[in-house]
């Protein structure tokens, strides 16, 4: 193995083989390119050396030598199915600012208060499918947190398990989605376990996303399992760094930049399949080529890496944290719809839309009747108009009042904020204890 010096290495020189900062720690594995970024920490950190048992190539790109990623099936039926039935996203989150802009202009609706004391009065107590849902969902958290603890203890990973462990999660989502995902972590559950929480969160997104474009059951479970470890990475670094409460430092910054390369190296060294692989390695690249570690784009990011990059990102805009407050989730859905200079993949973004619908699922909305809803479901071929659990009604076998909102009688008015979705929660557990 040949050593070269960091001073020397030309920003994304590729090299023929792997290339490490120690025996046990890879820094760029073979034919992707080390960044300026990954130059400049190494010098910052007074790494003056790197080894490698190939070549180094001093093409300026790793375009130019040829470098291909795995390149995802993004044209497939399924997915052109998918886009036929809508608008072009960019026009759907056109739509969508409008009614965002509205609505900031609006007053409170004084008729929100006499809403939700009706709610309070109607809603009985019983132990319903969603805390049953809720149960479960709190024993996969569990098991993540098992996951993370064995790496970090014995630094080692059952892939057997995790498959099986996956392919029930899968069928859990597909059998409860619209429950699953009205589960939203609380701020003491983020703060305590960041890692966990996240990685939960997103694989739950992932998983619908996949389910959304119809991938068969064997590409499911990989993407799940690439979901739930995108994080094992940080593991390696210290928890201030993804826990701090202040802007990061151009060095620590440069730290976590890291951890996308460090999960691949963890999880190579385990034998996990190459799909895997790159879904994990790939989970920060972007379409327009502003991501990182190797500053690919469009279709040289892999299809995993691409539903994660949605999943995760949709996921920290919606997740509380101690140093910010969580924004709901139909703020999630417009930030990510507008799409700027096209970071996320459109097959992407409208599977997640026509999982969650413009008003996601789990949003307590104001309707124009009146009543306050919770959205629970999506309408299969309109996103606008979700459908909706009305608070505090039955139907006449006495369950939860459901309804297809629509542009007349049931129009979704506007979004709750955060202020009043608690509200809501905290009068239906109230009750619930009652």
């Amino acid at each position: 193995m040949d050593n070269f010096k960091v001073s020397q290495i030309r920003p994304n020189t590729v090299f023929t083989a792997d290339v490490y900062l120690d025996p046990q720690f890879l820094i760029s594995p073979s034919g992707c390119p080390i960044t300026l970024g990954t130059i400049n920490a190494l010098k910052e950190w007074n790494f003056d050396e790197l080894s490698s048992e190939g070549k180094e190539n001093k093409a300026d790109t790793a375009k130019e030598q040829g470098v291909q990623a795995e390149k995802p099936d993004l044209n497939n039926q399924k997915a052109k199915e998918i886009l036929s039935k809508t608008e072009e996203v960019k026009i759907i989150a056109e739509d969508a600012e409008e009614i965002k802009e509205v609505e900031e202009t609006k007053e409170a609706n004084p008729e929100f208060h006499k809403a939700l004391e009706e709610a309070r009065n109607e809603t009985k107590s019983d132990k319903t499918r969603m805390e049953i849902v809720q149960e479960i969902y709190d024993k996969y958290l569990k098991y993540i947190e098992t996951i993370f603890t064995t790496y970090v203890t014995q630094k080692k990973i059952n892939m057997q398990e995790l498959n099986e462990t996956v392919k029930e999660l899968c069928a859990f989502i597909t059998e409860n989605r619209r429950y699953v995902l009205r589960i939203i972590p609380s701020l003491q559950l983020r703060n305590k376990n960041f890692l966990v929480s996240h990685s939960m969160r997103s694989t739950v997104l992932a998983i619908t996303i996949g389910l959304q474009l119809r991938m068969p059951q064997p590409k499911l479970i990989e993407l799940g399992v690439a979901s739930v470890l995108h994080e094992i990475g940080m593991l390696r670094l210290s928890p201030n760094l993804y826990m701090k409460d202040t802007s990061l430092t151009p060095a620590e910054r440069n730290q976590i930049l890291t951890h996308p390369i460090i999960s691949y190296n963890i999880l190579k060294d385990m034998n996990f399949p190459l799909n895997i692989l790159l879904g994990i390695l790939d989970h920060h690249e972007r379409e327009d080529g502003s991501g990182y570690p190797r500053r690919i784009k469009g279709n040289n990011i892999s299809l995993y890496a691409k539903i994660i990059a949605v999943a995760c990102s949709f996921e920290a805009i919606t997740a509380p944290r101690h140093f910010k407050e969580a924004r709901t989730t139909y703020d999630a859905m417009i930030e990510m719809l507008k799409n700027p200079h096209h970071q996320y993949d459109d097959t992407v973004l409208k599977a997640l839309l026509y999982s969650l619908s413009i008003y996601p699922i789990g949003a307590f909305v104001y309707l124009s009747n009146g009543k306050i809803a919770q959205v629970i479901d999506v309408a299969p071929d309109n996103p606008k108009n979700p459908i909706v659990q009305i608070i505090g009604k039955k139907d006449a076998d006495g369950n939860p009042f459901t309804a297809q909102t629509n542009d007349t009688d049931t129009k979704i008015v506007r979004v709750m904020n955060k202020k009043e979705a608690d509200d809501v929660i905290a009068a239906l557990q109230k009750v619930g204890k009652q």
